[in-house]
């Protein structure tokens, strides 16, 4: 089953005694695969001799492969584990957090647990009501269709639908040195877009922490902490089959709601500084590497074209912005307190009554839009 996870995987990662060994297949884009590497040996420094041995394959590409419909039926073979940063309904990806908690040097954006407290130093500069009332997005529109169609939403002559949407050029931002792109001072308007890209983004947790509310144009995909989070509660969903107007209601209902409004941004960046904390994301990693490993029913052993991989090593042969992140969310020493204690699975009915209160609560939503654009049209 391992094997043939191969055919798309970018890495084979054998954890044997403590100690890390990478068979490299393929080349990630950037260098995903090298901070993803760096945060799986932070994980066994802050918790040593507690990894069990393992054998995993890892695809650092965005979208998930594994379709659940061609491992289903009575003569199905079983699928392939395969671990990436994101899943979907129709897939059975294991989902694992992304490079991006230890940093992203092509984008500038710095290790999770020092960003995290920029951002909430970022949130104090503007009180929420001091913010500019409308519904602010910045990023590459060029790579999906969902993001080019967002683009249209920005105001004109003819039409306000209030937002302000602008396209991020990276390689002009980086010759100006990232002075447009910092994201502790992006938290300056009421309500803030998120919308996904050729598969999740990486910026939702940026997003979420930035007091605002955040409008999530309807995902397709989840990544490992995201289906913790509850609509009105911490985000205001948009359709994404119209999205100029459902972005237009949400801003005219935050801004007539006030009150309500604001409470929904401070769940969101609470829920984020709370439950997202560096110390939860190793905690997460280590209980779910901990479940795939007592699935095995062989040893794992070294491959042949391994190398063993550590810290030291790693960080020194680097330079740079990859150096100076690596150095930034090194784990220092072993953690002083033992893995936070993971909760029993739901069991069926509760599981589909969290499922049933979300899809009520969204379509409350779309009730509310229609009436108000009824009343406008009227």
């Amino acid at each position: 089953m391992v094997d043939r996870a191969k055919r798309t995987a970018n890495f084979r990662l054998v954890i044997l005694k403590g100690k890390a060994y990478l068979e490299t297949y393929t080349k990630s884009f950037q260098t995903r695969d090298v901070f993803t590497l760096w945060g799986i040996l932070q994980l066994l420094r802050r918790y040593p001799g507690r990894v069990p041995d393992l054998e995993l394959m890892f695809d650092c590409v965005d979208w998930p492969v594994v379709k659940s419909r061609e491992y289903s039926g009575p003569n199905a073979m079983a699928p392939p584990p395969l671990f990436r940063y994101c899943g979907d309904d129709d897939t059975l990806d294991i989902v694992f957090p992304d490079w991006s908690f230890w940093g992203w040097p092509e984008v500038n954006i710095k290790p999770w647990e020092n960003l995290l407290n920029d951002l909430k130093e970022g949130n104090k500069k503007t009180r929420w009501m001091d913010r500019e009332p409308y519904a602010y997005w910045k990023g590459n529109p060029v790579v999906a269709e969902t993001r080019q169609d967002l683009m249209r939403c920005n105001v004109s002559e003819q039409q306000d639908w209030s937002a302000r949407v602008y396209a991020q050029d990276w390689i002009r931002e980086s010759q100006q040195g990232y002075k447009q792109s910092n994201l502790a001072s992006q938290c300056s308007h009421r309500y803030k877009i998120y919308i996904e890209g050729s598969a999740w983004s990486v910026s939702e947790k940026y997003i979420l922490a930035c007091d605002s509310v955040t409008l999530v144009v309807k995902p397709h995909y989840y990544d490992f902490f995201t289906r913790s989070l509850r609509p009105i509660e911490h985000y205001w969903p948009i359709k994404d089959n119209s999205k100029c107007r459902s972005i237009k209601f949400a801003v005219e209902w935050g801004n007539s709601h006030k009150r309500k409004a604001q409470a929904i941004g401070k769940a969101a960046s609470e829920f984020i500084q709370n439950e997202l904390q560096m110390e939860y994301v190793y905690d997460y990693m280590f209980h779910l590497l901990n479940e795939y490993a007592n699935l095995l029913t062989f040893k794992p052993v070294v491959p042949p074209q391994a190398i063993e991989l550590c810290s030291e090593s790693m960080a020194c042969r680097l330079g740079g912005v990859e150096k100076e992140f690596m150095m930034e969310s090194m784990v220092k020493g072993p953690a002083e307190t033992s893995p936070c204690t993971m909760l029993p699975p739901y069991d069926p009915p509760s599981l589909h009554a969290i499922f049933r209160r979300k899809e009520n609560t969204i379509k409350q939503v779309e009730l509310w839009e229609k009436k108000y654009w009824d009343n406008q049209n009227n």
